[in-house]
């Protein structure tokens, strides 16, 4: 065991709240249980245990991250695994080699908390740093079997701003557009709701062309523009 996992789960486990835990399970619908550490605390610890064991290289938080991830037994595992590939000093180490990884925690996590992180805050920086490499990706991603994968490639470019790829954006919603699934019809609705900070007119005009968007997601995409 890598020393800083072997030290976050200590940490985790000294820092527990069990009142909290019940609560934090309840409202994620988890089976997977927790210590009931909340993100600031969760923050901290990560902090305490990088100064202690700071990681060399993309190598070694290749293997730390996956330790916590496929090891964990309480959900806040899972988030410190997260945290680490986005820390500071580790996002920069981050390519296209690690979708791969990526793709295994959105599958196997299989809920909104981890895929909305990995989708935005992971696979969206890697679509804008090397769109060649992860447009194929996503493409196929849309009409994955796998909902949280196709969520992913509807929410990915949340944070894209200007240089959302709206072809790509239209491909993803397309594809999924006559799905009934609560969260691919929310995810549509956000994905549209979120450009509209960018380019109203162009959601006016994709909603205006695709009658057959859920009153969901349509109500959602034009939250913001019939005010």
């Amino acid at each position: 065991m890598h020393p800083i996992v072997e030290w976050l789960r200590a940490d985790l486990a000294t820092h527990a709240d069990p009142t909290a835990a019940d609560g934090m399970q309840r409202y994620m619908k988890s089976a997977m249980p927790f210590r009931g550490v909340a993100k600031p605390g969760r923050e901290r610890l990560l902090r305490a245990a990088l100064t202690a064991h700071p990681l060399p290289d993309a190598a070694a938080l290749d293997a730390t991250a996956r330790e916590l991830w496929d090891g964990a037994r309480f959900r806040e595992e899972r988030y410190l695994a997260l945290s680490l590939t986005g820390h500071r000093r580790h996002v920069r180490w981050l390519d296209p080699s690690w979708v791969p990884l990526l793709r295994h925690w959105i599958v196997t996590g299989g809920w909104w908390d981890f895929t909305d992180e990995i989708a935005s805050r992971r696979i969206g920086p890697l679509l804008r740093a090397d769109p060649a490499a992860l447009r194929p990706v996503l493409q196929a991603w849309s009409t994955d079997e796998d909902r949280w994968l196709r969520r992913t490639a509807v929410i990915c470019q949340l944070t894209s701003g200007p240089a959302t790829d709206t072809a790509l954006l239209t491909e993803a919603i397309e594809a999924n557009l006559h799905d009934p699934d609560f969260f691919l019809r929310k995810g549509i609705g956000w994905a549209l709701r979120q450009h509209t900070r960018t380019d109203p007119a162009w959601v006016r005009a994709f909603v205006a062309a695709h009658p057959d968007l859920s009153p969901l997601s349509r109500r959602e995409a034009l939250r913001h523009l019939d005010r």
